[in-house]
């Protein structure tokens, strides 16, 4: 099965960027795709660019252009519960909208039982056994991901681990999910810690975003050993 792997920003990609052998390049929607292997995985592998529309759009290309059975979505979060340290690892179970009101898609298309998108539990499965494989249990947390159209600063941190107790949050999650979900394709998100309530703001990402990007990525290369 082909893997589909999209990451927001052109940080978070450059890790898979060097892991991947056999690389053809494809140019589609302003967007560039990178096919090739990566641990013996056939993949296709972008950037999108930031918030979940460009990641929607990146989402179904790769299921419509290139033929891929499942998505992970990779790169970087802002780790919201209390226990999470910059640079550990949030693998989703499931991811849902900040900013969509809550009988927007279980009243309407696509008729949620709940405000969740539920993660591919296969792909969860491999993804906890990468982890105890490889020594990984205290560096990757499993459970909810949140999704908003702005960077989550002090003031929306209390109020967003208050309404929805996730893990993390980031700006694409749940729209590639969402897109997962309507077409019936496997879904998993990987993102690795940038900042956290006492690492906080733009500044704490930037600083963080390199070595977050790669601990991200090379969870996710050890999780396709798995697939």
């Amino acid at each position: 099965m082909k893997i589909g792997i999209v990451c927001a920003g052109d940080g978070e990609v450059q890790p898979f960027l060097q892991m991947l052998k056999e690389e053809k390049r494809t140019e589609k929607a302003m967007l560039l795709f990178h096919e090739g292997r990566i641990e013996d995985t056939e993949v296709a592998v972008l950037f999108s660019g930031v918030c979940r529309v460009n990641a929607a759009v990146a989402t179904q290309l790769l299921i419509d252009a290139f033929d891929c059975g499942a998505v992970i979505n990779a790169g970087t979060c802002g780790g919201i519960d209390a226990k999470l340290q910059l640079f550990d690892t949030v693998v989703s179970t499931e991811a849902a909208y900040s900013d969509v009101g809550d009988d927007i898609l279980t009243e309407f298309h696509p008729w949620l039982d709940s405000i969740y998108f539920p993660a591919d539990p296969g792909l969860v499965a491999a993804a906890r056994k990468a982890a105890q494989k490889n020594g990984w249990e205290d560096r990757v947390y499993f459970g909810r991901m949140i999704t908003g159209e702005q960077f989550v600063k002090e003031e929306k941190r209390a109020y967003i681990a208050s309404k929805y107790a996730p893990l993390s949050a980031d700006m694409e999650t749940a729209g590639a999910a969402h897109v997962c979900y309507v077409n019936r394709i496997p879904f998993l998100s990987v993102r690795s810690v940038t900042d956290t309530a006492e690492h906080d703001g733009v500044d704490a990402f930037e600083e963080n975003c390199e070595k977050a990007s790669f601990a991200a990525a090379d969870f996710v290369r050890l999780l396709l050993r798995e697939l």
